[in-house]
């Protein structure tokens, strides 16, 4: 059996939304032949500048998006498509928890009902039992009796996060995607969220995919980093590795712009804007950006390669594949 619990090989998505009474507007490459795997018990953190597809590979991991091209496996098995027998029944094993918790409970139902659906969907033991099972694990998270009886909008926004939680644990899944899980609550909120998701991963066995912009979070909760920029990943290895060393210009920057992360880097300020998914710049797409281009950078498309063991870069500079740039006389 695979180590890991989940694998994208070569996915890639794309929209052609429609544009009124003119036809079909331009194709947006949301994701482009993104390949990554998240070992059985760890978290793969999954980061980059918002508009980057980092989502979007979120809903396929779960199979709410159909990939154009590519697969997703699941413990070394094709997910099933959305919908038929065979995905609703690997459902209960793969959970997602959202950005704003509030949007993902129903404002009308006690928090406690919220939690016990998963088990009633799933037809798990009898009525009694799902009960007792929901009110533990609202227990698991911290919160009690007292809070399964509120509505959503009684709740906090770190209460509501841990219901959240606690009714993507319920049915006790192997696989979890957290999509900015913790971005829409306060620092000190957000350091409880995600402690509370690291004691549970380490007492459940939980696989992660922690999707987020802010590398101070990804930081603490993940034992690897992927690095996406414009619907491609640039970088991925070890977390402390990536961090303390990171070979893509685009991942420097991003670590020198946020020194809370807890390495030391000098600023790295991007020229520009990201380029829009629907025009694609040709060779590598942040060489518009990037301080160090060459010109073979902007004709030729970096390929991912190895540059030490498990720390994987696609980027011409990083792998010696461009010549230095001649200082001019």
């Amino acid at each position: 059996m695979s180590e890991h619990i989940l694998e994208l090989n070569r996915v890639s998505r794309r929209y052609t939304p429609r544009k009124g009474l003119l036809g079909r507007g331009p194709t947006v490459h949301a994701v482009d032949e993104v390949s990554l795997a998240v070992r059985q018990g760890t978290t793969l953190g999954l980061v980059g500048e918002s508009g980057s597809g980092k989502s979007t590979t979120g809903r396929m991991a779960l199979g709410f998006e159909v990939p154009d091209e590519g697969e997703v496996r699941v413990r070394g098995q094709s997910l099933p498509r959305a919908g038929t027998l065979a995905w609703r029944r690997m459902r209960a094993d793969m959970q997602m928890i959202y950005q704003d918790p509030l949007a993902a409970l129903d404002r009308r139902l006690p928090v406690l009902e919220q939690v016990r659906e998963p088990l009633d969907i799933h037809g798990v033991g009898d009525a009694q039992g799902r009960s007792d099972a929901a009110l533990a694990m609202l227990g698991s998270v911290g919160l009690g009796a007292d809070h399964g009886r509120r509505l959503p909008h009684e709740l906090s926004g770190g209460q509501r996060q841990r219901v959240v939680l606690a009714r993507a644990l319920v049915t006790q899944p192997e696989l979890l995607v957290c999509d900015e899980p913790v971005s829409a609550l306060d620092v000190s909120i957000q350091a409880q969220v995600v402690n509370l998701l690291v004691d549970l991963q380490a007492r459940l066995g939980l696989s992660i995919l922690f999707i987020s912009h802010d590398l101070r979070v990804v930081r603490h909760v993940s034992h690897r980093i992927a690095v996406m920029y414009l619907g491609r990943i640039v970088e991925q290895g070890d977390t402390d590795l990536i961090l303390s060393a990171p070979a893509h210009p685009y991942t420097q920057a991003l670590i020198s712009a946020a020194p809370a992360s807890g390495f030391r880097a000098k600023r790295i300020a991007l020229k520009g804007e990201p380029p829009s998914p629907t025009a694609r710049p040709t060779g590598c797409a942040f060489h518009p950006r990037c301080p160090a281009a060459r010109p073979q950078c902007g004709t030729e498309r970096p390929v991912m390669r190895e540059v030490s063991s498990g720390h994987h870069v696609a980027c011409h500079l990083a792998i010696g594949e461009v010549e230095p740039a001649r200082d001019r006389v």
